[in-house]
């Protein structure tokens, strides 16, 4: 059995920054976490392959270090092993939205005590099933929030940093805060409310219009934005947000509400919670974008389902 635990880490992650400082990254946690084995990822669905082949090797700990996507990427390896290994989070990412809903802190030195001193926690993890890129049916895991509407293209822009001024101010010179902050005011701008059909558990289907719709299993997307300030992250439960048909000018004019959790009580924000919940376009022509754990794997349709318990995670 190996007893040194892995570091998978995405040298890409963070614009880049990951792979510079990984040398201060890697002293900070020898010095306040011990020793420990490390591979570096090459490209996507390498943290998945590695967390599985770990799982498989008799690894009990695996730490992802990367952002949000490299940490579901190391949750799916480890999930779908079928073995009880622990996740680890080393955060150095863009968004940074998962270790906030853990409370784990962005400074290497104190992630690595938490990964030394924290304790053994048993989450929930959101499946979800979508048509894939390929034009087939695929399903994968989420620790975080699954989302639809705004939230894909903002994190389109994101990752492609799509306007001449975004690429002028790399998002990872100002902090990833700053850089989704800039692609929602572009997304909120230029997109428009999307008709959908939606089941939550066993009601009838029924036809909404939704700037934005988020099935979330813990608290934060978007680069900090507190989408579901109820949702827990052991309770059994999705926490579903319906953003409804609001204006250019309102989402902007409530923007500082999203960030700071305070719009569930905005009569165009429904919440509720849910074990399953489906969605597709009203259009079948349409293909909306799916949002995962800050990925876009595939488009709608869609179907969400909670497993309970599925994931040990380290925490404070």
């Amino acid at each position: 059995m190996t007893t040194r635990p892995l570091v998978i880490v995405n040298p890409a992650s963070a614009g880049g920054k990951t792979y510079e400082i990984w040398t201060r990254i890697a002293s900070e946690l020898v010095r306040n976490f011990g020793p420990f084995d490390c591979c570096f990822t090459e490209g996507s669905g390498d943290a998945q392959r590695l967390a599985f082949e770990a799982a498989n090797a008799g690894c009990v700990l695996v730490v992802a270090c990367g952002g949000d996507g490299t940490i579901s990427e190391v949750a799916n390896g480890i999930i779908s092993s079928g073995i009880d290994v622990e996740l680890g989070v080393l955060p150095s990412g863009t968004g940074g939205d998962f270790r906030r809903s853990l409370e784990i802190s962005s400074r290497p030195a104190d992630a690595a005590r938490v990964l030394k001193e924290g304790k053994r926690r048993r989450i929930d993890v959101g499946r979800v099933t979508y048509i894939g890129k390929s034009g087939k049916e695929e399903s994968r895991y989420f620790i975080g929030v699954a989302s639809f509407g705004m939230s894909g293209e903002v994190i389109e822009r994101v990752k492609k940093e799509e306007s001449p001024w975004l690429a002028a101010l790399p998002g990872r010179w100002l902090g990833g805060k700053a850089a989704f902050a800039r692609a929602v005011l572009e997304t909120t701008l230029s997109s428009a409310p999307r008709e959908v059909v939606v089941t939550i558990d066993q009601s009838g289907g029924r036809v909404i219009k939704v700037v934005n719709f988020c099935v979330a299993n813990a608290k934060f997307f978007g680069g900090g934005m507190k989408i579901a300030p109820d949702a827990a992250i052991d309770d059994g439960y999705f926490d579903v947000i319906e953003i409804g048909d609001l204006s250019s000018l309102q989402i902007l004019l409530n923007s500082p509400r999203l960030y700071a959790g305070a719009h569930l009580s905005m009569d165009e924000v429904a919440h509720q919670n849910a074990r399953t919940v489906t969605a597709r376009a009203l259009n079948p022509s349409e293909a909306i974008p799916l949002e995962v754990d800050g990925e876009l794997p595939g488009h709608l349709p869609a179907r969400f389902e909670i497993v309970p318990s599925a994931l040990s995670i380290r925490c404070r």
